[in-house]
């Protein structure tokens, strides 16, 4: 009572806080009793609800007391009972005596029942074997329903935990016994067809009246013997299955196989496989129109709306010829290879002579082994794979690849640049380069006929990508002994002499430079055309599909997929369309080939610079008072009608020969690059050392641009039309504004005019030219210095376009007139 007391003034000191609370006391008031009568009916509803489970319990108590009364009434007349039945005097005796005696008649019942399967099938087998003289039909009825009773009593037997051993065993061997007696007797009716016909002295192709009857009956009945089981394998996918006419049709093969390919006979030589691999081919081409008008009918007629239809070795007569001669060859194969494993190059042989052979199944006799789309896997791989082979082949073949590519560098010529095996325009390679890749195309023969993705991945990294790298080091080598003997840390460690590296840095130089870029260029390019062959796209594809699926990162064969992508191509695995197998290898070619040209522009530039020093130590240009007044030499590439500077012959000399030497060792592309930084390089030298160094009078400018124009004709000359046109546009609009008359003219622009000089057509743009005005120097000069508009305008009349105006000025102040 207390705590209702507590809990009612807790209550009101929540709710009357305040004053104002006092006036909201009817409301709570009301909120209250309206709670409390709430409470009432749930509290009578609960009440209800226990009266009413109470009475449910009470029920319940009073039906289990007697149901139990009535088992204890029950238990105890069973009890009585069995007592008197098993005659006991108690109840645990008399349980175990009835037990005994149900377990007799449980063994009984088994025994009743063994005995009835058994003499289900010993009248199965007396039906089978009776009536083969009478009924093949009946004969056959009788053993497919044994073999049936033989096929569902395996699962039961399984299911039951092996309870019934010896019956199975006995029923097993009673079917494989009838099965035996049916096929003698219908492989003897076979035979006797076959004797008829002379098999296999080349039997007649068709077979007419009763032999043709006899032979349709004989094959039917060994295939319908069959059918059980071909139904078996076909639902298993458990490989192929030699057809039981065709064995028939092979033993007499099999006899002549092993007489002529076995023992001592002439025949049998350990080093010529194809002898007996050939013979195979010899009995397919002999014997397969027989197939085909006489089996292929029966085989569509048998098999037609069953599962074996979709089966090329059960319904087409050639498959199945084939699978019926595979067995001699395999256990031939099998028995004597490991024979020929002795010998490295003995089993290269053979390994090649079996995917030779697998390829001509395939290829001429559309053979699949039963797999459809899939395809036969073949020969060569149960002897690589299954047999555990491949790694000794694989061995061996890599031990053959690197000793060969040993011979092609040991070669005396290998280094030599092949003239005569490419286009005259194409850049020339070394004869090593180009026999390595004849003998990486070989490796590639060798190995493409294989099935297993996993091998040809392996070859490819293991033999051809180790190859090319073996060659890449061997350039690399080269070049970077290039780099020492030409430094002069080098020299002076490997006691080069003066003469010798006078030789490096000449045509010697660039002739050995060349055989690098050459070589690196061609097995570049003989790489994106391997990218971009069928064979290895598809390798590509299926490397890329089997990368992105792989969950644990391995491709197979200790394969991974990040060692592969180091080897091959950093996009394996990922979804880049753009990657190739040789994408890595290609790309160290590359880099290889835009170094050697890189050094090769350098050892040109080089020896510019050097030919260039007596040009720049004449100074007449000032002093000339005719074109020719300071010429001693006129060189013969030029066309210009001035006599060439004497002291220019060294840089003529080297450019006609290092260019010459280039034209005809690399492509028109490279030449023209090497071409444009020689000239980016003569340009900066006659700016700088000559024109911005010297002052010229109206000879000099001319004999100066008689000089240029020398260059110019021998750039062209070996570099093509237009490269020393571009590369020397400058000093060329230079020299002809130095060189513009003292008074104006019409006719060409001085540029204009140089250019016709330059390629023998200075008559024909003059003539198409008379209506121009030609600016005199006096005018050109007032123009030029007058501010940047005005020169850009004098400039762009006189067709100059690389000149700046600040250029321009400095340009003519060099002129001697326009100084005094």
């Amino acid at each position: 009572m207390a705590d209702l007391q507590e809990r009612a003034a807790d209550f009101l000191d929540d709710k009357l806080q305040t004053l104002a609370d006092l006036d909201a006391l009817d409301h709570l008031l009301s909120e209250t009793r309206s709670h409390h009568a709430l409470l009432k009916q749930q509290l009578q509803q609960a009440e209800r609800d226990a009266h009413d489970a109470r009475h449910a319990a009470d029920d319940h108590a009073s039906s289990l007391r007697a149901q139990h009364a009535d088992f204890e009434r029950v238990q105890s007349d069973i009890d009585r009972r069995l007592a008197i039945v098993t005659r006991s005097d108690t109840t645990d005796d008399a349980v175990n005596r009835f037990r005994g005696s149900m377990d007799k008649l449980l063994a009984l019942d088994i025994a009743g029942r063994y005995t009835e399967r058994l003499k289900e099938v010993d009248a199965l087998s007396r039906n089978a074997t009776t009536h083969l003289d009478s009924s093949d039909e009946a004969a056959l009825a009788a053993y497919h329903q044994l073999k049936q009773l033989n096929s569902s009593l395996g699962p039961l037997h399984e299911a039951a935990e092996g309870a019934a051993p010896h019956l199975i065993d006995h029923i097993s061997r009673t079917t494989h016994h009838v099965r035996g007696q049916l096929k003698d007797a219908f492989a003897a009716r076979l035979e006797a067809v076959l004797k008829k016909i002379g098999w296999p002295k080349r039997p007649e192709t068709a077979l007419l009246g009763s032999l043709h009857d006899d032979w349709c009956s004989s094959v039917c009945n060994l295939l319908r013997l069959q059918e059980p089981e071909l139904e078996a394998a076909e639902n298993a996918k458990s490989g192929p299955v030699v057809l039981l006419p065709l064995e028939v049709l092979v033993q007499p093969l099999e006899m002549r196989f092993r007489y002529h390919f076995y023992g001592d006979k002439p025949t049998n030589r350990l080093d010529k496989p194809e002898y007996f691999l050939s013979h195979i081919s010899d009995l397919l081409d002999t014997f397969n129109d027989f197939m085909v008008a006489n089996l292929q009918p029966i085989l569509l007629e048998r098999f037609r709306g069953t599962d074996m239809a979709l089966n090329t070795i059960y319904i087409d007569a050639t498959c199945a010829f084939i699978t019926a001669l595979l067995p001699m060859l395999r256990a031939k194969i099998f028995a004597t290879l490991p024979q020929a494993a002795s010998q490295p190059q003995l089993l290269s042989h053979w390994v090649h002579e079996i995917m030779n052979f697998d390829t001509n199944l395939r290829e001429e006799w559309r053979y699949d082994g039963g797999y459809g789309a899939v395809g036969w896997k073949g020969l060569a791989w149960e002897v690589l794979v299954s047999q555990d082979w491949f790694d000794r082949w694989l061995h061996v073949e890599k031990e053959f690849a690197l000793s060969r590519y040993q011979a092609i560098i040991d070669t005396p010529d290998s280094g030599e640049l092949d003239y005569d095996s490419v286009d005259p325009g194409a850049t020339k390679p070394t004869k090593a380069a180009i026999r390595v890749n004849d003998l990486l195309e070989t490796i590639t023969d060798r190995y493409k006929p294989l099935s297993s993705f996993s091998q040809k991945l392996t070859f490819l990294i293991d033999i051809q990508i180790s190859i090319f790298d073996r060659f890449h080091e061997r350039l690399r080598s080269s070049l970077e002994a290039f780099l020492t003997m030409t430094s002069s840390v080098g020299r002076a460690v490997q006691g080069i002499s003066r003469e010798e590296q006078a030789q490096l840095q000449g045509i010697a130089g660039l002739d050995r430079l060349c055989r690098v870029y050459g070589s690196a260029d061609y097995l570049e390019r003989a790489m994106r055309d391997w990218s971009d062959d069928v064979f290895f796209l598809e390798l590509w594809e299926e490397l890329q599909d089997r990368a992105r699926r792989s969950t644990s990162a391995k491709l197979g064969r200790a394969l991974d997929v990040s060692t592969v992508a180091e080897r091959t191509s950093s996009t394996v695995g990922t979804d880049d369309e753009a990657g190739a197998l040789f994408d890595e290898t290609a790309s160290a070619y590359n880099r290889l080939r835009v170094r050697s040209e890189s050094i090769i522009i350098d050892v040109v530039v080089s020896n510019i610079r050097e030919s260039f020093r007596p040009y720049t130590r004449v100074n007449p240009w000032a002093t000339l008072s005719t074109a020719t007044g300071s010429a001693s030499s006129v060189h013969p590439s030029s066309s210009s009608p001035l006599a060439i500077t004497a002291e220019l012959d060294p840089l003529l000399t080297y450019l006609s020969s290092s260019l010459g030497f280039l034209a005809k060792t690399l492509a028109r592309a490279p030449l023209r690059r090497i071409a444009r930084h020689g000239c980016a390089v003569i340009q900066t030298q006659l700016w700088d050392r000559i024109l911005m160094a010297h002052s010229f009078s109206t000879a000099g400018a001319a004999q100066f641009a008689a000089d240029i124009a020398a260059i110019c004709d021998v750039v062209d000359h070996w570099a093509g039309d237009g490269c020393a046109g571009s590369g020397l546009r400058k000093i060329r609009e230079g020299v002809g504004l130095l060189g513009l008359p003292v008074r104006g003219a019409r006719g060409s622009s001085p540029l204009a005019i140089n250019e016709a000089s330059n390629e023998g057509q200075a008559e024909a743009d003059t003539r198409e030219a008379e209506d121009d005005v030609r600016l005199g120097l006096w005018e050109v000069e007032q123009r030029i210095f007058a501010d940047n508009e005005k020169a850009r305008a004098a400039l762009e009349e006189l067709g100059f376009d690389s000149l700046s105006e600040t250029e321009a000025r400095h340009v003519l102040e060099r002129r001697v007139e326009l100084g005094s």
